[in-house]
């Protein structure tokens, strides 16, 4: 894994470690490890480290946000690579209003969705 480009890495606000999202979640971190590798979960190595971290953004309090895999699966599905698809994910859509991760977190899952589907046309 690359790192993270600087411009899509301004975009989000806030990462959390592996670690600490297996801790939150009460599992192994193998168990989020894997997530990361069979691509329910988005990583990128950042900053001096280069250490794997996940946008805030997609962990909810007992696994990923609602909305966030299928999200994630289309992208990928439609030709988006990772830094491409955060890109998508956290830079502002008016009509939403917000960025998809917002709306992801605000429950709007099914528009986000439909978004991600009509780009893969």
């Amino acid at each position: 894994m690359s790192e993270i480009d600087p411009k899509i890495d301004a975009l989000i606000p806030d990462w959390m470690y592996l670690p600490d999202i297996a801790e939150k979640w009460g599992v192994e971190v193998t168990k989020v490890r894997n997530m990361v590798t069979d691509g329910p979960l988005l990583a990128v190595r950042r900053g001096e480290n280069k250490v794997l971290m996940v946008p805030t953004a997609f962990v909810g309090p007992d696994g990923p946000v609602k909305g966030v895999v299928g999200t994630l699966t289309v992208l990928k599905d439609s030709g988006f690579t990772k830094e491409e698809a955060l890109a998508w994910l956290f830079t502002d859509d008016p009509s939403l209003p917000g960025t998809p991760a917002q709306a992801l977190n605000e429950n709007r899952g099914t528009e986000v969705k439909r978004r991600a589907q009509a780009m893969a046309l």
